[in-house]
């Protein structure tokens, strides 16, 4: 297959890049030309680090990632040192897990650079609400199942359920809801959603590591969630699947966790389905 040509990373200049969910071999052809460019790779925390594979003997990996409990660097200090690399001269890529903008503050990092005039470019990559719910063998959208989806973030920049989100609305709807990073608000989210109407019997998936080689799927429903997570001790980062998506009747399993040949700093654990 001929591909055209990639367009070069040129000095002064940032790629925001999606490094997608986890498998490696998600990573984009144009996202992989960014790696084997880049001076400088800037990355985040739950990136795989096989991926820095991908980068050229020139290329020199920082760590900028956040994680719950644990932050390498602030947002604003990952922004200022984006802009003092390109300044410098240097080719940049920001590695962001998932897709820039989805959940990855990605539109706050190119507002930063527009308005120091920065040339940047977006090379979109495959979002853990897609992806990863494709290795879990789950259909987000699925004609007679689930026509419409919604994706939120379980967190606002205090770090707590957003009060910008309508959970009326959303528990008085039979829609999918796709939750990105919502484990530690889990029962939050759960109690909210009952207390708003939804029926304690909608079927919750939740998958952890998805597309990787500690890729688990609990399934559960919203009742019973809350103490079936709490039971598997489920570890993050995990992405949340509620309504008729999640009802195991609907779900094709396909891929094997343990054939996936991948390395990623993260511990096994228990998992059990909760129906059984």
């Amino acid at each position: 297959m001929m591909l055209a040509a990639l367009p070069t990373l040129a000095p002064g200049a940032v790629w925001l890049v999606g490094a997608g969910p986890g498998d490696p071999g998600l990573l984009t052809v144009l996202a992989s030309h960014a790696l084997s460019e880049a001076d400088i790779v800037l990355y985040d925390a739950l990136i795989n680090a096989d991926l820095l594979g991908a980068m050229g003997s020139h290329g020199r990996a920082i760590a900028v990632g956040r994680r719950k409990g644990k932050v390498t660097r602030t947002e604003a200090q990952t922004v200022a040192l984006i802009i003092r690399y390109a300044v410098a001269g240097l080719r940049v890529v920001r590695l962001k897990g998932g897709d820039p903008f989805v959940f990855g503050r990605g539109g706050e990092e190119v507002e930063a650079l527009s308005r120091a005039g920065i040339p940047f470019r977006i090379v979109p990559g495959i979002t853990a609400g897609i992806g990863g719910l494709a290795y879990a063998g789950i259909a987000v959208t699925r004609r007679g199942v689930n026509p419409n989806v919604t994706f939120l973030t379980a967190h606002d920049e205090t770090g707590s359920v957003p009060l910008g989100v309508d959970w009326v609305s959303l528990a008085r709807n039979d829609q999918t809801l796709v939750v990105y990073m919502g484990l530690s608000v889990l029962d939050e989210i759960v109690r909210t959603l009952l207390v708003h109407g939804r029926d304690h019997l909608t079927p919750v998936a939740i998958i952890s590591h998805a597309t990787t080689s500690w890729q688990r799927t609990l399934l559960s429903t919203l009742g019973e969630s809350i103490l079936a997570a709490r039971r598997a001790r489920l570890p993050t980062p995990a992405i949340i699947v509620i309504g008729g998506a999640a009802d195991p009747v609907n779900i094709f399993p396909w891929f094997d966790p343990d054939e996936a040949g991948q390395t990623i700093d993260a511990p096994p654990t228990a998992f059990e389905n909760a129906r059984g």
